[in-house]
């Protein structure tokens, strides 16, 4: 297996990249990786070059450039070429941390979606109380979008928590206003009853507030409302973190009480921190496409990395496939 990554994307690219890259080839067996950007930059952060190798450009997509404009006109950036490499069958997945927008951009562009997925969906998988972690759907890759849309992200949904993370018949919800059949807008009243109707654990609609609650395993919603409860989700946890701080060094009586529950707190740190599930699917394309965090660190990457790996040995595109197959001959007979 051969994975294509995207150096020079991300805050603290190419250093937190490569670091993760070692890390991968380290613990993984029978996986190769091609890193994709300026080799002067890389190759003294490269201790160990046993299946790892680079692609070197100088041109880069930086968060500030227009993704669709930044795309076609530089053919030659680390992005634009690490994304070739899965179009050409060099390599079978692909990470970056860089520019989101560009990113989707250049999986549409190079890659291609998959037969019957009408828009791809950016998919992370966020914290529970029970740890077990949720597959929100889509959280930004597209802002409008219609019933059968939402069906196509609980199809894709249910498919990569299956494969990857052995849920049977994992519990699709809807994010609504209520949880109440009849809640909503025109798109969730409509969406609700065609997934009622799909092949898929359908347990119906799931409101903000139960999100983080673990009563459903994928959650589907438009990608406006999807990046707003993405966001208020982050921020908040980011909020009571600063708060929690704050207090516990407030006082010396504080102080001494931190040093009591250090442990504890840095076990709840760990337990919200992305950096543990890996990157944001891009699901629809049709090959695997990883956006990891902005601001990942290496263990982030790889993370996003063992994340690549599993949905390729997992066949997670092809049984998308299979699945929006299937459900097509249906609906024509």
């Amino acid at each position: 297996m051969k994975l294509a990554i995207d150096a020079m994307g991300g805050d603290h690219a190419p250093k937190a990249i490569v670091e993760g890259a070692l890390k991968a080839i380290q613990d993984l067996d029978n996986i190769e990786i091609v890193l994709i950007g300026d080799e002067n930059k890389i190759k003294p952060l490269l201790t160990n070059t046993d299946r790892i190798s680079i692609i070197h450009t100088t041109s880069m997509i930086t968060n500030e450039d227009e993704p669709v404009r930044s795309v076609r006109r530089k053919k030659d950036a680390s992005m634009v070429l690490m994304a070739k490499e899965v179009k050409e069958k060099r390599a079978d997945a692909c990470i970056s941390a860089g520019n989101t927008g560009a990113l989707m951009s250049t999986g549409l562009f190079h890659i291609g979606r998959v037969k019957g997925i009408e828009r791809p969906a950016l998919a992370p998988t966020l914290p529970t109380i029970d740890q077990k972690g949720f597959l929100l759907l889509d959280v930004g890759a597209n802002v409008d979008a219609k019933p059968k849309h939402l069906v196509q992200y609980a199809i894709m949904g249910s498919v990569y928590v299956q494969k990857v993370r052995g849920i049977n018949k994992p519990r699709v919800g809807l994010l609504n206003i209520g949880t109440e059949d009849g809640k909503g807008n025109e798109l969730t009243k409509n969406a609700f009853t065609l997934l009622s109707d799909a092949p898929i654990n359908f347990v119906g609609n799931i409101e903000a507030r139960d999100l983080l609650e673990g009563k459903a395993d994928v959650v589907v919603t438009d990608g406006f409302s999807g990046n707003i409860a993405l966001k208020t989700i982050e921020g908040t946890a980011l909020g009571l973190f600063s708060l929690l701080k704050k207090s516990l060094f407030s006082s010396l009586k504080a102080k001494m009480g931190a040093l009591l529950v250090k442990n504890e707190l840095k076990a709840l740190k760990n337990q919200l921190d992305y950096a543990e599930y890996g990157g944001a699917g891009l699901f629809g394309l049709a090959a695997p496409v990883i956006k990891a965090h902005g601001s990942s660190d290496n263990r982030a990457i790889y993370s996003a990395i063992k994340q690549a790996c599993y949905m390729v040995e997992n066949q997670v595109i092809d049984t998308i496939q299979t699945t929006v197959d299937t459900l097509e001959t249906e609906e024509e007979e």
